[in-house]
């Protein structure tokens, strides 16, 4: 019976007494399983049912409502009780129209065996009758003010709580308007609506505005004001009536509440600690208070550790060693501060000390005396201040999050006249524990982003060198601290035979976890390169490798972690390119990276497009290398997405962009590397960026000999005298020997276990390199020969005698090589 509503009888229109008169109710005995007993023919009358339709029926068809058995179970078991219920119902006459009437259920009784109830009923009819002086005191006293404007907007009448609302007395309205009194108090606006409700007849409710007056010239109250049309008989208007209250408590409340809740959208925009502080300053200045002061520990500015004080790690020094964060004021330059942003602070309110800010709630201290012994001998100048500015009252809350200690932060007001008050105390509590939370996200997150950044930097090469091979230049921009350390790298990697590896990757993710994971794929890049794998290969291995880590973060089996796709990290993409200076060749494959730039000698910008490999991490997918030629002089680039994949434009317009800033041939190589980035990127981005460019150089024909090796040892002699001339020619007459024992043993190996042909080659670059081709794909192994064995030796040797040594497979064999450090 949701429609119920429990009150007490009402009077009806035959006089006081009525009310304790139930002669005329209607009445009605229903059994305790609604069954109605006996009708009476007053209830015959009100409802129109006669008892011989009634007797019999269920009480429940009389409602004008939804039955509620849960509501009235409940009634039935207060009127067991003995306590009876009355309350206002809707019943249902016989032709269909409800009636609201006072229903009362006498407490229970038996009639035999059965339960019963005696229900009685009286149609709800309010006819009061008001006195003159009541109303004459209703209108006079009334909590509410009212007036009477007459059609020209002047004052006819006036209650008392309005006279006492505007502070202008009574004989000085009646006959003025309200634009002449209260010029304050949007006087034209109010007038403009009074105007509006004449000539339309329609009543304005529940304007609430802000303003002042008289009465409280020195605080600005809000009203809320409603205005009806005042009609004769005959339906003409003849003036305008409104009444007003006083809401400035609710108003107050609402605007706090919006500040706080704005507060939450203006403080903590950034990821950096000083900001944070600044935002909290700038917002509370002039919404909350004429100058605040947000002064943060030396350790939370400074990262140092966890950063700050703990609240349970135990004393704290008398003094806290604070610096001013940031602070704001409506006077211009914050004349009132004795500190400056960045300067050290030691400032609590007196007689607190650094407890305050380990366990302490808000300070409020309504009225400062600046002539206060404590401020006096323990904070002169800021005494001195507040003589000199006026500051009257201050808010001191201290700033934690998470069980560490951050700073303090003070309000303090002095324009504004109002005193701050209790209620403001927990909005500046509110306020400065958001900010406090944002404060202590941006020094974990500084801290975490310089750990990050410290390890990118370390894990990323700190010197390139492409030999005579390559001229090279790098730069690498990291992304922006709200987007996070990412996972770019690049690396040049000497190869045997004069080559040099170009690499550049690109981990997805950010922070600590995506730079440890590039710094593992730039190592592994480095070890396979050092195997002579070729490119495609070499991708493939790294794709192994990619899938390993994924599945360590899952505890699956690498393949199952692909298949079902539960990897820690998505992956990786990466381009290797190996240039050979000899032949001028480039080969190259790609996981998932964009393609290298190359700008001819005359300056002709091309994107050659090696075959787009899936990305590493995705497994069961193979890799093809391509190659191309490069003429000597030309501009090689290797470079990562966030390079040409700038909000502002596509890819294929950031590659654009970047050919056409590389074709210019007037600028060193550096700082056109470094140029490219900076016009491309001109703004901080969310993503790394890196930018690897090499220039082309080859080797003539005078810096290569190669000789023939037939097939029989009595041809070595010859070749370790030919070797032996031409190291001679070159200058290196002192690499002679060891060049002659390098050459007889690679030389007689291969005749010995390789397959033709077979060709020797020697190569001048950075080092000698010394070369024995074959047509064999079975790799040499060095041996520890016992003492007794008569050979097994001769890489041994070999290994002794270079600087370094390896092999190399190549489509119709493989090549041994030996370097030797040039003087």
């Amino acid at each position: 019976m949701d429609a119920e509503r429990e009150r007490p009888e009402a009077p009806t229109s035959t006089g006081p007494s009525a009310l304790f008169d139930a002669s005329t109710d209607a009445a009605a005995v229903v059994s305790a399983r609604g069954v109605v007993l006996g009708w009476t023919r007053a209830a015959e009358e009100l409802l129109g049912r006669p008892a011989a339709e009634t007797v019999g029926t269920s009480a429940a068809d009389l409602l004008a409502m939804p039955g509620d058995p849960v509501r009235v179970a409940g009634v039935a078991e207060r009127c067991r009780a003995g306590m009876g219920w009355s309350g206002l119902i809707p019943v249902r006459h016989r032709d269909g129209h409800p009636i609201d009437v006072d229903l009362r259920v006498s407490a229970s009784f038996r009639i035999g065996t059965d339960e019963c109830f005696l229900i009685s009923a009286r149609e709800r009819r309010l006819q009061w009758a008001v006195g003159q002086s009541v109303l004459d005191s209703f209108l006079t006293r009334s909590p509410v003010g009212m007036a009477v404007m007459d059609t020209q907007l002047r004052y006819v009448w006036l209650n008392d709580t309005l006279e006492r609302f505007g502070g202008v007395p009574r004989e000085q309205r009646i006959g003025r308007r309200l634009s002449e009194l209260l010029p304050g108090l949007q006087a034209e606006t109010i007038e403009g609506l009074m105007r509006k409700v004449m000539e339309t007849g329609l009543p304005v409710t529940d304007y609430e505005y802000e303003g002042w007056s008289w009465a409280d010239p020195h605080r600005r109250h809000a009203y809320s004001t409603s205005f009806f049309p005042l009609v004769d008989p005959d339906n003409s208007i003849t003036g305008v009536c409104y009444m007003v209250l006083d809401v400035t408590e609710r108003w107050t409340a609402r605007q706090l509440l919006s500040m706080v809740s704005e507060a939450g959208t203006r403080i903590g925009t950034t990821l950096d600690v000083l900001w944070t502080a600044q935002e909290l300053a700038d917002f509370a200045v002039p919404r909350f208070a004429d100058f605040v002061v947000v002064d943060l520990l030396e350790p939370v500015l400074s990262n140092e550790g966890h950063g700050a004080w703990l609240t349970d790690a135990g004393p704290a020094p008398a003094k806290p060693v604070m610096h001013r964060a940031g602070m704001s004021s409506v006077r211009e330059g914050c004349p009132e501060a004795v500190a400056r942003v960045g300067e050290r602070v030691d400032f609590v309110p007196p007689p607190h000390g650094s407890h305050l800010l380990i366990d302490g709630g808000p300070i409020l201290i309504p009225v400062l005396d600046p002539s206060d012994e404590l401020w006096a001998t323990e904070q002169p100048a800021r005494a001195a201040s507040m003589r000199e500015f006026g500051l009257h009252s201050l808010i001191s809350a201290p700033m934690r999050a998470r069980n560490t200690v951050l700073g303090l932060t003070t309000f303090i007001r002095s324009l504004n006249p109002v005193s701050f008050q209790p209620d403001d105390v927990l909005v500046a509590q509110e306020l400065v524990a958001r900010a406090a939370l944002c404060v202590d996200n941006a020094r974990r997150y500084t801290r975490e982003h310089t750990a990050a950044v410290t390890l990118q930097r370390s894990l990323l090469p700190q010197a390139l060198t492409g030999g005579t091979a390559l001229e090279v230049a790098s730069s690498y921009l990291p992304a922006d601290p709200t987007g996070g350390v990412g996972g770019d790298w690049f690396d040049v990697i000497p190869l045997s035979g004069a080559r040099v590896g170009l690499v550049v990757g690109d981990v997805v993710g950010h922070g600590i976890t995506a730079a440890a994971t590039m710094g593992r794929l730039r190592t592994a890049v480095q070890t396979l390169a050092d195997m002579e794998m070729p490119p495609d290969e070499l991708l493939a291995h790294l794709d192994d490798l990619v899938l390993r880590l994924s599945a360590e973060q899952t505890g699956e089996e690498p393949t199952e972690a692909a298949r079902q796709g539960t990897t820690g990290f998505l992956g990786a993409t990466c381009l290797y390119a190996v240039y050979d200076p000899i032949t001028r060749r480039c080969t190259m494959a790609r996981a998932g990276h964009p393609p290298p730039v190359v700008v001819a000698p005359d300056g002709r910008v091309s994107f050659p497009e090696p075959p787009a490999g899936p990305p590493l991490g995705l497994g069961g997918m193979g890799f093809e290398a391509s190659e191309i030629e490069l003429a000597e002089n030309s501009l090689f680039g290797l470079y990562t997405d966030g390079l040409v994949g700038a909000a502002d434009h596509d890819m294929e317009q950031g590659m654009t962009l970047l050919g056409d800033l590389l074709s210019r041939r007037d600028l060193d190589l550096d700082l056109l590397c470094s140029s490219a980035v900076r016009q491309l990127v001109p703004a901080p981005q969310p993503d790394d960026i890196a930018l690897l460019l090499a220039r082309t150089h080859a080797l003539g024909a005078e810096d290569v000999v190669s000789w023939e090796v037939p097939v029989d040892p009595a041809a070595v002699a010859d070749l370790r005298a030919r070797a032996t001339r031409q190291v001679a020619s070159w200058g290196f007459g002192e690499l002679a020997m060891t060049t002659e024992l390098i050459v007889s043993e690679l030389v007689t190996n291969a005749i010995r276990y390789a397959e033709p042909p077979i060709r020797l080659r020697l190569i001048r670059d950075s080092r000698l390199t010394c070369e024995v081709a074959d047509a064999s794909s079975t790799a040499p192994r060095l041996r520890h020969a016992r003492s007794m064995d008569e050979g097994g030796r001769g890489l041994f040797l070999v290994a002794q005698l270079a600087h370094r040594w390896g092999a190399r497979h190549t489509a119709v064999g493989k090549i041994i090589w030996a370097e030797q450090e040039t003087p």
